[in-house]
């Protein structure tokens, strides 16, 4: 725990094995109340594998994990009723219309808000004499959505909610995230490759890499410690090995030397430039968006990752 905060989603060591790889290997993991953690990572780097062992869905080769501190192997009906679900994939049935899922859908829950719902239905703009098999997938994942959160779950969990639908819907469906996560305590586990889609709703996140956690870190702190940095070298010539480990792709073109310092300090990044590339100038450090710090993350472990196998 952190600061007293209340941990919602805890994992200690999870693991799921398949016949020939490991999906999530030791996954060690703490989401707080209140938070939206962004769990990032390629597609098929054990995203949706760790969703399904965290709603016990499936079962873990070795360690476990717990949602509001009950086991996953125990959630039952009292837990379930405070978690909502929503997937890129998640079935639908599509001869109902809207407003005969949402009906149905609300004598499930004796916690369903009646009005809550109907402004949810016109905040997307819903047609609830529709049939779902005549909606676009922007509305049925709309739809998918007030159905998880009209009965106020206390988690919301999202699993690649924007795949395959277009900028406005994609827009539409984050505003509508944005707005109605700020009337309540809620705590968002969102899994996601559009890392643009997160930045203005997380604030802390893990990235996912081939089933293991490469880091879970708060997004201002993350921000703070990468910087694109460039600077002139007084001649051309070949880069120096043995160049700071925390300088991810250094690059160089005539005299411009680019990298990408995972641990920006100004005083410490402009001293290890003088001892490593000696009368460089025109030193300058730029902040970097969530996906840029996740692009260079991901070409580096893609790197990491093939010299390990060519060993």
């Amino acid at each position: 725990m952190n600061n007293g905060e209340k941990v919602i989603i805890e994992a200690r060591g999870l693991s799921r094995h398949y016949r020939h790889c490991d999906a999530l290997a030791g996954l060690d993991l703490e989401v707080r109340e209140g938070s939206v953690f962004a769990y990032l990572g390629p597609n098929g780097a054990g995203k949706t594998t760790t969703i399904k062992l965290l709603l016990n869905l499936i079962h873990p080769t070795a360690g476990g994990s717990s949602l509001f501190g009950v086991p996953s192997a125990k959630l039952g009906r009292e837990e379930f009723s405070r978690i909502g679900y929503v997937s890129a994939d998640q079935k639908q049935p599509e001869w109902m219309t809207v407003g005969e899922l949402l009906r149905y859908l609300r004598g499930l829950y004796p916690d369903w808000d009646d009005a809550f719902c109907t402004a949810m239905v016109a905040l997307f703009d819903l047609p609830e004499d529709r049939k779902l098999k005549h909606l676009s997938r922007g509305m049925r994942m709309k739809t998918a959505l007030v159905g998880a959160l009209a009965y106020r779950p206390r988690l919301l969990v999202l699993d690649e909610p924007f795949s395959g639908l277009d900028p406005l819907v994609r827009d539409e469906f984050m505003q509508g995230i944005v707005e109605l996560t700020q009337q309540e305590e809620w705590t968002i586990f969102v899994s996601t490759h559009d890392v643009d889609e997160v930045e203005k709703l997380a604030d802390r996140v893990g990235i996912l890499n081939q089933g293991k956690l490469e880091l879970a870190e708060d997004i201002e702190s993350l921000q703070g410690r990468f910087r694109r940095v460039s600077c002139l070298l007084p001649a051309e010539g070949d880069l120096p090995g043995g160049l700071p480990g925390p300088w991810l792709q250094p690059r160089q073109s005539g005299r411009l030397v680019q990298f990408v310092d995972s641990r920006f300090d100004e005083e410490a990044t402009s001293a290890q430039i003088r001892t490593h590339l000696p009368g460089a100038q025109d030193i300058e450090a730029v902040d970097l968006t969530l996906k840029e710090i996740f692009l260079a993350l991901a070409r580096e472990f893609r790197l990491t990752d093939r010299n390990r196998k060519g060993r």
